[in-house]
């Protein structure tokens, strides 16, 4: 069994498997066959991955075609994908309800697919589960973006010339990234707040030193596999209204809400923004899906109302090293399913491999992907 590690493209500086979990990958008795500089941005070079057992070599069309498993962070490119050979095996963060026509695609060439987004969370996948590995950085960084930003201090600060009071950060969305970005805020010196339209998270929010905002939306908000669902229209309006007064009151706000397959809901109105002092700062880590900011720009940062909205994208992937070292854990703990005594062997009856396959045998088998079609239009 041979497995492909390929070099992503510039706009991304992880790695999908580091020297590391190579070495356990080929004590396993698999292959690892790794394209040059492909962890480079990351902090590991190829001396690494030769030590670690991995063959080095110079491009993608040297071992893809032969890989039984082609391995990356997110989506292969045009040229990588033509590469793939019917029957292999693709692994990467493919957040197929977002472009449910190329799973269309990965099908069509009858590539056995799995989104490593889309790996049921259960209790025997939670060392696989790269979305709260990934938040968790990008809620630490949030935070340290904020602090950089923001024309105050965080803590409370007792000096000869007078006490200087804490920052007011309010998060938006208790789920890992969230929860990530209280802890560190209060470590920070903050006075933290938060709100999350799902009333079991109170206690984790508490139990990181933080208030919990409570507003009476008439029905919790928690969806299938602890994620929030999609609020109704009604529902949304108080949120807003309810959260104008707490967002006008705060320094600093970060936003980490979002719904799977759907734009992210619109927490944060204008009317919300000109409410804040000027000077403050809003991180929008729901950019890359529309985000929760009413004027928050995908990719940039801007100031409106004198207030500061950053929108960057890919938080995880500007701390690459921790980034990929998680992510490659994730990834060889589901590689792991499939490994049987050195070779490929992809059980089809198993939960999580179910769960987490979007195409096989030339058929689109994600039922959430096969509806997104159907809105689309597209023939599944």
């Amino acid at each position: 069994m041979n497995v492909a590690v390929l070099k992503e493209g510039a706009a991304e500086s992880r790695v999908a498997l580091v020297p590391e979990t190579v070495a356990r990958i080929a004590k396993a008795g698999a292959a690892v066959i790794v394209e040059h500089d492909a962890g480079r941005r990351a902090g590991f070079d190829d001396a690494a991955y030769r030590e670690s057992g991995a063959q080095v070599v110079q491009t993608a069309e040297e071992i893809v075609p032969g890989a039984d498993v082609t391995v990356k962070v997110v989506r292969p490119t045009e040229d990588e994908l033509r590469l793939l050979r019917a029957g292999s095996v693709l692994i990467a963060l493919l957040a197929p309800l977002g472009d449910p026509a190329y799973v269309r695609r990965l099908a069509d060439q009858k590539i056995t697919a799995f989104s490593m987004d889309a790996i049921p969370r259960i209790t025997r996948a939670q060392s696989m589960d790269v979305l709260s590995s990934q938040s968790n950085i990008a809620g630490y960084k949030a935070v340290l973006l904020a602090a950089a930003t923001l024309p105050k201090f965080f803590p409370m600060l007792t000096t000869a010339a007078g006490t200087i009071r804490p920052a007011k950060v309010l998060v938006l969305g208790a789920g890992v990234a969230g929860l990530q970005a209280i802890a560190t805020a209060r470590r920070l010196g903050a006075v933290v707040s938060a709100y999350d339209t799902r009333a079991v998270v109170k206690e984790q929010v508490q139990s990181l030193g933080a208030t919990f905002l409570e507003i009476e939306l008439g029905a919790d908000a928690q969806g299938a596999g602890g994620y929030a669902k999609e609020l109704t229209a009604e529902q949304i309006e108080t949120q807003r209204r309810f959260m104008l007064q707490h967002i006008g009151a705060s320094d600093v706000v970060i936003t980490t809400a979002l719904v799977p397959g759907v734009r992210a809901p619109l927490l944060i109105t204008e009317e919300a923004v000109a409410a804040m002092q000027p000077g403050s700062v809003i991180v929008d880590l729901a950019a890359e899906a529309g985000g929760n900011c009413a004027l928050t720009v995908p990719g940039q940062t801007i100031v409106a109302h004198g207030v500061t909205i950053i929108g960057q994208e890919n938080l995880a992937g500007t701390l690459p090293n921790h980034a990929s070292q998680l992510y490659s854990r994730n990834m060889f703990a589901f590689l792991q399913l499939m490994i049987k005594d050195g070779e490929l062997n992809v059980d089809l009856n198993d939960e999580i491999i179910k769960g987490a396959m979007l195409t096989h045998a030339g058929e689109i088998v994600h039922q959430p992907t096969l509806a997104a079609l159907q809105k689309t239009g597209v023939s599944s």
